[in-house]
């Protein structure tokens, strides 16, 4: 039963994580952004404690 062949399907796995690795990983990489937007100032909020009435 060629399915039960272990040789064909790590052979496969391979060459699969080979083509990933060379053809796929490289073109993610070299992708650049486009807009990239420079963080904004970050602003220092107020808080106010809260009031209980009841405590």
């Amino acid at each position: 039963m060629p399915q039960l062949d272990l040789e064909i399907w790590f052979m496969m796995v391979i060459h699969s994580w080979f083509a990933f690795l060379v053809i796929v990983v490289p073109k993610v990489l070299a992708h650049s952004f486009t807009k990239v937007t420079p963080p904004k100032k970050a602003q220092k909020t107020e808080t106010k404690a809260w009031d209980w009435p009841w405590h």
